[in-house]
């Protein structure tokens, strides 16, 4: 394993404090998952949970032995100090640490008078001793040893020097690093610079930072806590975390490589960020938060025409940073909003080059403006868009078939089961087809149907799949009048995309995006119309 500098550490802990998010619960393949991600990216410590506390994190530790190869991080086990009133040595905790077998240990102690005496129920010098007793043992035991200050900065202001004490205590007994916690997550940037430059002038000790985001400054915080001298911060990917989350591990890393022009990931990592931050998005099974900054698929996304003007001539323009530099991409929307820059630019994005006729960027524009204003939207809707372009450039050739007529049924039965099927009429290759189709519900009937109709002549749509379904009602009409938009995103097993239909009637809304989703399939495999 090569470990880059210590200098500055990277130090990550999805797989403990980011698993206490709502909704999380991961197994113990899903943690040997995310761990090679995290190395991949390249942080340089991944705390894995706490052995001996739960047989999941136990076995974590002991697979992770044979079948973890880190190139960059090391694996750090978590745990508490001693018990009151014993002695580190006997402490069935700690040596479920030892033998854990990882080379770093992060303890967590009270660092909050009012917890030592009402929660550990023992004096405030028991509990430094039971500190020093602590980090002596694992030192002893050949363990690098980081301690974690539980509620630092809210035991600070209550008691600052015996706050202070704490950190001197885990100091003095050979902790590397003292990492002051904002458990409850309510402090600001300026409370925390002071503070931090506070214990550092007074310990000496080297001091991380571990923000929960619960005033939404957990990233801000931990910034702060670097400007005024830490050089260890603990985040979580994508900052998850109990309650509203953790410092979030990307946009931190953007901010000390870009912004502070600081190096804390090795050579070439910090392009590979937003594929990171999606596969951990992936292996937890939540879907990953489209407007996070740096990685989310929104961060570099444009929509107003003032803004594609200004972009068509220099995207730095409206853009803090580069999103290839964390291996993101700039996306044009087409909207209402859209003026000829943006259409212009979202068609060289598709692979057209338009710039040269004004008149045609002209049509396009008003098109899209006549097609949000009866409900479209083509944000969403690449697919769809790319169709429009297409239709306006070549005249509307782009069509494998043609529709004479389709109907579809849906009938309740007395013993409560509900029968739907579907006819479709069209031409393709000069012949007339009709074809019926069942399915779940009329949409999935139709589907059948098309497919039935045309998958001789195009044996591409096998593989297409329809990966999302929504529905909209928009605004405007009362009831079950009101018109609906359907967005539909599908697969071929290598790429998706999306494409919209919107009608009065639901199942017309999905035709109209069913006959787009296989009409962009098939040009997408190669084929002319």
């Amino acid at each position: 394993m090569t470990s880059h500098s210590d200098d500055f550490h990277v130090f990550d802990t999805t797989l403990r404090d980011g698993a206490q998010r709502e909704g999380i619960n991961l197994t113990v393949a899903d943690k040997l998952a995310i761990a090679r991600y995290l190395d991949d990216f390249g942080v340089g410590f991944i705390e894995g949970g706490w052995p001996g506390a739960n047989p999941r994190d136990t076995e974590f530790f002991a697979r992770a032995a044979n079948e973890l190869q880190l190139r960059n991080a090391q694996l750090v086990a978590f745990g508490a100090t001693r018990r009151a009133g014993g002695k580190a040595a006997d402490d069935p905790q700690l040596a479920a640490l030892v033998n854990s077998g990882a080379p770093v240990v992060t303890l967590v102690a009270k660092s909050h008078d009012r917890h030592v005496e009402l929660a550990l129920r023992t004096t405030l010098e028991e509990n430094l001793e039971m500190v020093r007793d602590s980090v002596a043992y694992l030192r002893a035991q050949g363990r690098r040893v980081f301690i974690d200050c539980e509620h630092f900065f809210d035991g600070y202001k209550a008691n600052r020097d015996y706050a202070l004490s704490v950190v001197s205590a885990a100091h003095e007994a050979g902790a590397d690093v003292v990492v002051l916690c904002d458990t409850n997550g309510g402090m600001l940037p300026g409370g925390v610079r002071d503070i931090v430059a506070d214990v550092l002038a007074t310990t000496g000790a080297r001091l991380g930072i571990h923000a929960q985001d619960d005033t939404g400054c957990a990233v801000a915080n931990t910034l702060a806590a670097v400007d005024a001298g830490a050089t260890h911060v603990q985040c979580t990917a994508n900052g998850y975390g109990e309650r509203v989350g953790n410092a979030n591990l990307f946009p931190v890393v953007g901010a000390l490589e870009l912004k502070h022009d600081r190096r804390v990931l090795p050579e070439g990592r910090l392009p590979e960020m937003t594929r990171i931050s999606h596969a951990i998005a992936e292996v937890v099974n939540l879907a990953p938060s489209t407007h996070q900054p740096y990685v989310g698929v929104s961060a570099f996304a444009h929509k107003a025409g003032l803004h594609a003007s200004a972009i068509k001539v220099d995207p730095d323009l409206y853009q803090h940073t580069d999103p290839a530099l964390v291996g993101n991409s700039m996306r044009m929307l087409v909207s209402d909003m859209a003026g000829r820059a943006s259409v212009e630019l979202k068609g060289k994005e598709l692979g057209y080059d338009l710039s040269a006729d004004r008149e045609l960027v002209g049509r396009i524009v008003d098109r899209v403006k006549e097609k949000e204003l009866a409900g479209y939207t083509y944000e969403a809707a690449d697919a769809s868009f790319e169709l429009l372009l297409r239709a306006e450039t070549n005249g509307g050739a782009d069509r494998f078939f043609t529709l004479e007529s389709w109907r579809a049924i849906a009938e309740q039965r007395s013993d409560g089961s509900v029968a739907n099927e579907a006819t479709v009429k069209l031409w393709a290759k000069g012949e007339r087809i009709v074809a019926t189709g069942e399915g779940n519900g009329p949409v999935d009937a139709l589907d059948g149907a098309l497919r039935a109709a045309v998958g001789r002549f195009y044996p591409q749509l096998a593989k297409l799949e329809l990966a999302d379904y929504k529905v909209r009602i928009l605004e405007g009409q009362h009831g079950t009048g009101s018109k609906t938009r359907v967005l539909i995103e599908t697969t071929d097993g290598e790429t998706s995309w999306s494409t919209v239909g919107v009608a009065e009637n639901v199942i017309v809304a999905s035709w109209q995006a069913l006959d787009d989703a296989y009409t962009f399939g098939l040009l997408r495999a190669g084929l002319t119309p």
